[in-house]
């Protein structure tokens, strides 16, 4: 099969097609012949050499896939080759063939293609476990996502509004904002040109947010505090602005404010498994009705990963980047 090797941690260009062995099942694994894999900004990171994979997972970059179940290992239950599905895994998407755990996979919604599925595991996985799981977010309250037109952006803008809340974004360019409003934000706050902390005092009358979901870290974790209400949570889930902060103590007591935060990838089978049931349940209706949709920016060759991650780094894009593997 073809795969794309990280030959050396540096730019886009280390991103090479190599020829590798077809993997096989192992326990409880199916092997998935991919027609699509989703590009996220944690696999720039591992080309960096700034987050290697999980011991014992594939070191092919590559956290989501979609494509046609075609072998079954040992134990492996609920799949049947032949089987179209979309799988959230810890490593090994950039290439045609992908061994995924049994309980990560999920049905590609009907209707949909591999490309869209495709674009679907890791961000929807992301935004549910810390939007509704670790964030509690309930329907009439407010949420603040910062980076709104990302791959997580536009899918939490998306979820948050389908279960009923209040939605604001906060996006870095005009065409950003507007299509973070198109997908669901009752305002989108260009942060390059407004103070968000003051934005959404004025938009809440001075109460703030019951939630902030928040991959900045850095100077931005102090402005978040401010900016939530009473019983407000902050959930960080990545430090692209930094992973130190200096921040006051006072308001978290006194306004008995949540700071909390998690990553996926090294989370064991059975906690993720966990998520796609609740996937299963409660957003997988969303889809299949097109009330909710991931949203692509662009698609490339699989031979082609180094294009897609000099599109991811110069931030111009707005929702996923996919890339279509050769054998489809």
């Amino acid at each position: 099969m073809i795969a794309i090797e990280i030959r050396e941690p540096g730019g886009p260009e280390v991103l090479v097609p190599v020829e590798r062995p077809r993997p096989a099942p192992g326990p409880g694994e199916v092997l998935i012949a991919v027609a699509a894999a989703g590009v996220n900004r944690p696999d720039v990171m591992q080309r960096r050499g700034h987050y290697p994979p999980p011991p014992g997972a594939s070191q092919i970059p590559g956290l989501e896939i979609a494509g046609t179940v075609e072998e079954i290992g040992a134990g492996a239950t609920g799949w049947q080759p032949g089987d179209r599905v979309c799988a959230l895994v810890a490593g090994g998407g950039y290439a045609e063939y992908c061994v995924a755990p049994a309980p990560q996979c999920l049905p590609v919604p009907a209707g949909m293609t591999f490309v869209s599925a495709a674009a679907i595991p890791e961000t929807f996985f992301t935004v549910w476990v810390n939007v509704f799981e670790r964030g509690h977010l309930r329907a009439g309250e407010a949420v603040l996502i910062h980076g709104g037109s990302s791959g997580i952006g536009t899918t939490a803008i998306q979820l948050a509004r389908a279960f009923g809340a209040r939605v604001f974004a906060t996006a870095g360019s005009a065409e950003k904002c507007a299509a973070c409003a198109r997908l669901g934000a009752e305002r989108a706050i260009n942060y390059r040109e407004t103070d968000f902390v003051a934005a959404v005092r004025d938009l809440t009358d001075g109460r703030g947010v019951d939630l902030i979901l928040d991959m900045v870290g850095g100077e931005y974790v102090a402005r978040n505090l401010e900016s939530l209400a009473v019983d407000g949570r902050l959930v960080q889930i990545a430090v692209i602005g930094g992973a130190k902060a200096q921040i006051n103590l006072v308001p978290i007591l006194q306004r008995r404010l949540t700071v909390t935060g998690s990553t996926l990838r090294p989370r064991p089978v059975a906690e993720k498994a966990a998520i796609a049931r609740a996937l299963r349940e409660h957003v997988w209706p969303l889809l299949e009705s097109g009330a909710v949709a991931p949203v692509i920016f662009a698609t490339y060759p699989l031979r082609d990963a180094a294009a897609a991650h000099r599109v991811m780094e110069s931030g111009e894009h707005i929702g996923k980047l996919v890339l279509v593997a050769t054998q489809t």
